[in-house]
This record gives C-alpha cells, sequence and structure tokens, in this order.
C-alpha cells in the first residue's frame, strides 16, 4: 500500500467512501493481480498529486468483497469515482500513465 492512499475494507467503505465529504477514487484490486500492482505507484503518486480534493482508497477483494459486489466490479483493476455517496465515474481501462488518469480525474472533479 502506498504511503498516500487509504486502505478501505467492507467494515469501513460506507464511512470511508460512501459519508466522505469529498470525492473518493476507489482501486478495486488483488494481490494475485499483476496490473493492480503495477497501476498502485501511479494512484499513489495521484493521491499526492490531490490531496485536499480527492481521497484514493485501495479496496482489496479479499477485504472488499461485499463492498466489490456492490459496486458490481466484473474485471481489475478497476477505478470507481465515488462522489455524495453515489458512483460519479469508472475507469474500466486497466493501468495507464499517470498523466491519463490525471486528465480523466480533473475531467470528472
Amino acid at each position: 500500500m502506498g504511503q498516500n492512499t487509504k486502505t478501505v475494507t467492507d467494515m469501513s467503505f460506507d464511512a470511508d467512501v460512501l459519508s466522505s465529504d469529498k470525492p473518493v477514487l476507489v482501486d478495486f484490486w488483488a494481490e494475485w493481480c499483476g496490473p493492480c500492482k503495477a497501476l498502485a505507484p501511479t494512484l499513489d503518486a495521484i493521491a499526492q498529486d490531490f490531496d485536499g480534493r480527492l481521497t484514493v482508497a485501495k479496496a482489496n477483494l479479499d477485504e472488499a468483497g461485499d463492498a466489490a459486489n456492490k459496486a458490481g466490479v466484473r474485471t481489475i483493476p478497476l477505478l470507481v469515482l465515488f462522489e455524495g455517496g453515489k458512483e460519479k465515474a469508472r475507469w474500466t481501462r486497466g493501468n495507464a500513465p499517470k498523466a491519463v488518469l490525471q486528465e480523466w480525474l480533473e475531467g470528472q472533479l
């Protein structure tokens, strides 16, 4: 886990994501997923760049399986942007360069 990202589980998902007063980008991932691991440093950097505007949360499917099911996760890595307790956007294209993800996020915020 990166130093700038927040770990969420089924127990903390509602409080940390759905009840957050700022947007939360949730990375649904798993330990066995190579592209998920490759995306992690990029998301940590994005969390630092967007500090104060956005929280980047990591939801490991082994610890947040119920939350993943509720969010309709079918493939990983999957990034879902929540705002005001509702899904606002999702990134389904897997790993991407930091600049591409930043541009996508800027368009959503």
